[in-house]
């Protein structure tokens, strides 16, 4: 997989600031950070600037493959479809102030009928478009709207849009009980981004949350052939680390990216 470059979704280093986590990506040999919204929003609200946020990741040579995320335009019918419209196009504009590629457009938490989410995202890429910037459909595996990567990808294809994407990971694959043989069904240039991760033995993968996830190679996870297959897929972008484990969160952030750094390149290495 050395075609593939290392990206750090700032989800694995959340206590920090924003500015902080953009100097600690570079610091550790990224070439690319997964930024959200919310800290966007706090660090603006705090006194700061989008243009500054800017500055510091051309400052560390970082590229942004994602911002995250979108809510709420797959479920919403009515004015609160027009409201949760109003608050993407807040959001893709700030993707597009700190030069994004896309913006994740996430699932609902619970079951909704999902006969228009061709439609709604296809409303969303539209929008994308007015900004330079590509919303792309996520599935999640512990949630009860779109939680496989089938659901996903026939969201995908009824949207019929040049634009359409998926966002692929191992975590929401192995927890929304994805077969693996369903990476198959997702060209490697419809993959906006592959998060990285790994799951752990201490628990049914079933019932495991985000917080479970562990680096690549602590994990019990069929990482290698979901390589394989992303691969065979022709995927050749970035990787991204996403974690959201409390026990790294309590540590140094530039350690915890660092340990990152060294746990991905350690494992494709292999």
């Amino acid at each position: 997989m050395s075609a593939l470059q290392y990206c750090l979704n700032t989800s694995t280093i959340r206590p920090a600031s924003l500015m902080d986590k953009i100097r600690v990506a570079g610091l550790a040999g990224y070439r690319a950070i997964e930024l959200w919204n919310d800290d966007l929003t706090a660090h603006v609200q705090g006194g700061g600037s989008l243009a500054e946020v800017r500055r510091a990741l051309d400052d560390q040579g970082l590229e942004v493959p994602t911002v995250i995320a979108a809510f709420g335009w797959l479920e919403s019918t009515g004015p609160a479809h027009q409201r949760a419209l109003d608050e993407t196009r807040r959001r893709l504009e700030q993707a597009a102030a700190v030069g994004a590629r896309h913006l994740i457009a996430s699932p609902a938490t619970d079951p909704c009928d999902l006969s228009a989410g061709g439609a709604h995202y296809r409303e969303l890429l539209e929008l994308g478009r007015q900004h330079g910037v590509t919303p792309a459909m996520e599935y999640l595996g512990f949630v009860g709207s779109v939680y496989t990567i089938a659901q996903g990808w026939r969201i995908v294809q009824d949207a019929a849009h040049p634009d359409a994407c998926l966002i692929m990971d191992p975590f929401h694959i192995l927890r929304g009980g994805s077969p693996l043989a369903d990476i198959a069904l997702v060209p490697g240039g419809k993959v906006a981004i592959w998060h990285w991760n790994d799951v752990p033995g201490t628990k049914p993968v079933g019932q495991q949350a985000d917080e479970d996830r562990v680096l690549p190679g602590d994990g019990v996870g069929p990482l290698k052939e979901i390589e394989r297959l992303a691969l065979q897929q022709g995927y050749r972008g970035f990787v991204s680390l996403e974690l959201f484990n409390p026990a790294l969160w309590q540590c140094d952030p530039e350690e915890v990216a660092r340990l990152g750094m060294e746990k991905m390149k350690a494992y494709f290495a292999g």
